[in-house]
């Protein structure tokens, strides 16, 4: 990916997407001062330039019954970077794992995991989790409360 530098109209573009995602692309060019034809174009380079990933829509997880968010951090026997690539791509295909994050430290992977209730995720983690090739320890933390959730980064725009 060729990072260039951002200029202020690409950094506006960037923070009104990220806080609205389905504004519309005249809307966009009106906010970022310039016309729809070459704000289409900035973004589809923004895109292509791996600035913007995509697009989703942001569900209540409750509201859809999943009741239970878990944050598991996961200990691996080994670290050679395939046991960590095979542990990454076995995260891929659980679905319950909304994100899997590496790091440094006492803790190799921290994974933040959706649920239905505590009994499904208590199925999931020692079926699935706990079963998985290479994991020596999981220490889950029930989350109580989120109240703060923001995605993407602190862009702030001129």
């Amino acid at each position: 990916m060729a990072r260039v530098k951002l200029d202020d109209i690409d950094q506006r573009i960037l923070v009104d997407l990220q806080r609205n995602g389905r504004m519309t692309n005249v809307d966009l060019a009106r906010r970022a001062g310039i016309s729809a034809p070459p704000c289409l174009r900035r973004v589809r380079a923004l895109e292509r330039d791996g600035y913007i990933r995509g697009y989703h829509a942001d569900l209540d997880a409750k509201a859809l019954g999943f009741d239970v968010t878990v944050f598991a951090m996961v200990g691996l026997d080994s670290q050679a970077e395939s046991d960590l690539a095979a542990f990454e791509r076995r995260c891929t295909a659980w679905p319950m794992v909304r994100e899997c994050h590496m790091l440094a430290g006492e803790v190799d992977f921290l994974l933040k995991i959706v649920a239905r209730d505590w009994d499904e995720y208590q199925t999931f983690l020692t079926r699935e989790l706990t079963a998985a090739p290479n994991v020596a320890h999981v220490k889950s933390s029930l989350a109580i409360r989120a109240n703060k959730v923001e995605p993407g980064v602190p862009l702030e725009a001129e």
